[in-house]
This record gives structure tokens, C-alpha cells and sequence, in this order.
């Protein structure tokens, strides 16, 4: 590994000769403020140390990972400078009965064929595969729907803990000699107030929102903030400013104010939560305020707490926290991700990469795990296209089984 430092009048000069020398592989290790000491302090301005590393035994496969995403990033670029900036899905009104109807009608009709194919087996199995349950009645075609459902929802990897939550709950709610399609209704209605409302980002009444995006790396943070900017300014005309704190990548501040010019939006780069503190006041005649931050690993808590403390500086009434997370990582590292975010008690959840999993279960899994209310999720790489909120229709039709 080469490891050098690089001075400059700013960050960015110093950036740019670290990639000049080392190449855009290079990572930044540490950035600090180097004031001038003695009698020279009165005559020089004070300059930007980064030390930066780069592997020099980096592979092709990463070579070539490295091509494709710095390929895709001068694509979104193009796209954008071409004003190809459509809006974030605009908010639909809730699907009426006859909408609602269909749905379920296309998910009865799936599970009613299901079941005829059960019939031919039915000699091997139980009269009553879920003789155990309580609060049915001995209708067979009852029993069979609520076995089909419980294994969709399995096989869209929904917890068993949380399928049983729900099947009792909706027990409670029906009569014994309940009809195929008044439980299938109410399973799927109870999955949809499961998910709820999702919560998005709202303009403060007097001073600006400053919304905080937090996650592990890789899951999508910034790109996310750049789809939203896009909307929150070209299509809702909301007055916005970026901020970064993410300088522990050289791409990533460059990334973010590669959008941010494009859109004609100013960025900031902090370094501490004062250095946020001392923004405030530049940033007041703003509507609303994204802040990017570095991606954290859920083990490390010295890096937690120096979350916290950022986060900190603004005060809990003027501030907004999403947990980005990505929908193809597995429950088991959800469950230690979201737990090391516990300390913050009113965050919203923003699911990425959709388009990158056949199952939705892991959405319902950590709404019931958290209690943490659902936002916006994204389900492509384009910029600033592939984000809407959160469809709780249609999720609750893919973890049952249909098509959406």
C-alpha cells in the first residue's frame, strides 16, 4: 500500500493532487485543518492536509468494477445535463374499492388455483393441515388458504414470528365458517396497516429541515439524496442545500457536487459537528437541508458515536433521520445493523435496490422488528428516476403470492 500526504489551499486542491499522483482509486485516510504557527500565522491563511492511500496490487476484476462505475456515474451526469430530471413518483391518491378489488381478486383467484392442485394430494397430508390453529372453523378451503399464505410469505422470506403476529390477529377479527376470501382480504389488509403510511420529507414551517442520511456503506446513500434533491427542487420548487460529511472517499464529495451543480444547489463539507454548528446560519434561508453521511459499519461504536455527535448539532425539533438500508442484505445482518441504530429512537426507513431482489420480505421484517415507519424506496440506478414512496399494495400482493 502507498500511503502520502498531500497539502493544499483547499480540500478540493488537495483532492485533486492526491488523484493526480495516486489515481481515483486512492482513499482518503484523514483530513485536517493545518493553521500557520508564529509570527507567519498573521501573513498566511491557513491550508488542507489530506493523507490518502492507494493498493498497489489492485486487481483487474476491481479495476474493472471501478470502469463500470465510473462509467454509470458520466451517464447519469449526461442525462441529467440534458434536463432528462424527471419527477420522484408523484403522490397518488389511495386506490379505490374497485382498485382494491381487483388486487385481490387476481390473489383469490391464484390461491383457488392453488388449491385445486392440493386436492390431488391431499390423501398424504392431514384433513386439516392446521388442525392446531384456533378460531376457524373446520371449512377445508379455509385451512388451505391460510397454509398457502403462511408458505408465500415464507418464501418471500417474511419471519415465521411475524406470519404467526399476523394470522392471529386476524383470527381475532373473524368468525369461525369465515369464507376463503374474507381471510384473504383481511390478511392482506392487515399487512398493509403492518407497513402503513409512509412518512417523507416535509418543508419546516420558519427555518430549514435538515434531513440526515445514515446506513452502512453501500447501500445506496448518496445516490438516494441525489434523486430526492431532484424532486424536492425541480418538481415540489422547494429552496435547497446539500451537505456532505463523507470525506473518507475522494469520489463521494465529488459525486455529490457533481448533482448538487447540476442542479444549482449549493454543497458544504463538514468535518465535525461543529464545523455543522458553524453552517447554520449560512444554511437558515433554506427550505431544506440533506445531509450525506459516511457509510458506518454497525460494529465499530467509535464511529457510531461520532454519528451521534453530528447528528447532535442540530436540534431534535429541526432535524429528520432515514436509515438507508438495502433490501437484498439478509434479516440476520438487518437485525445487528438496526440495532446498533437503536440509540436513535425516531428515524424513518428508506429501502434500496428493489430491482435487485425477487423478495419484499425483509421490508415487512424490519418494519415489525423496529416500529420504524416506512419512506421512499428505489429500485434502479438512474438518477434521478428510480426512487418513489414506499407501495403498500402492492408489497402486500408480492408477499402473498401475486404478481406485481
Amino acid at each position: 500500500m502507498i500511503i502520502k500526504k498531500f497539502t493544499a489551499a483547499t480540500e478540493t486542491e488537495a483532492m485533486v493532487l492526491a488523484r493526480e499522483e495516486l489515481g481515483k482509486e486512492a482513499v482518503v485516510m484523514n483530513i485536517k485543518k493545518v493553521k500557520p504557527k508564529g509570527i507567519l500565522r498573521l501573513f498566511k491563511k491557513s491550508s488542507v492536509e489530506i493523507t490518502a492511500a492507494v493498493d498497489d496490487t489492485v486487481s483487474d476484476s476491481a479495476k474493472e468494477a471501478l470502469a463500470k462505475q465510473q462509467a454509470l456515474l458520466k451517464k447519469n451526469q449526461e442525462d441529467l445535463s440534458k434536463n432528462v430530471i424527471s419527477a420522484l413518483e408523484s403522490d397518488k391518491t389511495v386506490p379505490g374499492a374497485s382498485a382494491i378489488e381487483k388486487k385481490l381478486d387476481d390473489l383469490q383467484n391464484m390461491i383457488e388455483k392453488q388449491m385445486v392442485k392440493d386436492q390431488d394430494a391431499k390423501s398424504s397430508v392431514n384433513a386439516n393441515p392446521l388442525e392446531n390453529e384456533k378460531g376457524f372453523g373446520d371449512n377445508d378451503s379455509t385451512w388451505q388458504c391460510i397454509s398457502l399464505v403462511k408458505k408465500h410469505m415464507a418464501g418471500n422470506e417474511v419471519e415465521e414470528k411475524f406470519i404467526d403476529q399476523i394470522i392471529e390477529e386476524v383470527k381475532d377479527t373473524l368468525g369461525k365458517d369465515a369464507s376463503v376470501d374474507s381471510v384473504l382480504t383481511s390478511i392482506y389488509q392487515k399487512i398493509i396497516l403492518k407497513l402503513g403510511q409512509p412518512q417523507l420529507i416535509e418543508v419546516g414551517e420558519d427555518k430549514p429541515k435538515f434531513v440526515f442520511f445514515m446506513g452502512p456503506t453501500g447501500v445506496g446513500k448518496t445516490t438516494s439524496i441525489a434523486k430526492l434533491a431532484s424532486a424536492l427542487k425541480l418538481n415540489q420548487k422547494n429552496n435547497v442545500a446539500l451537505v456532505t460529511s463523507d470525506t473518507y472517499r475522494i469520489a463521494a464529495v465529488d459525486q455529490l457536487r457533481t448533482y448538487a451543480n447540476i442542479l444549482g444547489v449549493p454543497v458544504s463539507v463538514v468535518y465535525s459537528a461543529d464545523d455543522l454548528k458553524n453552517i447554520k446560519d449560512k444554511l437558515k434561508t433554506y427550505d431544506i437541508v440533506l445531509v450525506d453521511t459516511a457509510g458506518r459499519s454497525h460494529k465499530n461504536k467509535d464511529q457510531r458515536d461520532d454519528l451521534k455527535e453530528l447528528i447532535d448539532a442540530i436540534e431534535k425539533e429541526d432535524r429528520v433521520l432515514y436509515l438507508v438500508l438495502s433490501a437484498t442484505t439478509k434479516y440476520s445482518d438487518l437485525v445487528h445493523i438496526v440495532n446498533a441504530y437503536a440509540h436513535f429512537d425516531d428515524y424513518r426507513l428508506i429501502f434500496t435496490k428493489l430491482d435487485e431482489t425477487s423478495t419484499y420480505g425483509n421490508i415487512l421484517n424490519i418494519r415489525m422488528l423496529t416500529d420504524a415507519p416506512l419512506s421512499y424506496t428505489t429500485y434502479g440506478q438512474d438518477v434521478p428516476k428510480d426512487i418513489g414512496r414506499i407501495d403498500g399494495q402492492k408489497i402486500a400482493k408480492q408477499l402473498l403470492g401475486g404478481s406485481v
